[in-house]
């Protein structure tokens, strides 16, 4: 009997591989994203001390604009991201992307990120 899975159980099981393979420590912390419809959440995290450095997203005051598409606020998003980062004090990361492909919003994210002086 075949069983239905979602598309969020999926991602959902994507994800608990990838974390079994990614850690965020206090040299390099982990960038995770979550993508939503709407909107793009970004943090970085240092997985040994329990503690968010850094965290942006589409619903703040300066992003929340709208104007673009969804793609272009993930790389501001990005930006806005490694430049507090880099204000706490981090220069390196490594990518969480969460189950997520590693295309569009995720990318773009990722380049806005890079752009701004976080290397991963």
């Amino acid at each position: 009997m075949a069983t239905a899975t979602t598309r969020t159980a999926t991602r959902r099981k994507r994800h608990v591989r990838i974390r079994l393979a990614v850690e965020g420590s206090p040299s390099r912390p982990r960038l995770a994203v979550f993508r939503s419809i709407d909107q793009i959440y970004a943090q970085v995290i240092d997985d040994t001390a329990g503690r968010t450095l850094a965290s942006a997203s589409s619903l703040e005051r300066e992003l929340r604009s709208g104007e673009g598409t969804k793609s272009e606020r993930a790389r501001r998003v990005g930006a806005l991201l490694g430049e507090r980062a880099r204000a706490a004090g981090v220069t390196r990361v490594v990518f969480d992307r969460a189950g997520f492909r590693y295309h569009g919003r995720i990318r773009a994210l990722a380049e806005g990120a890079r752009g701004s002086g976080l290397d991963f």
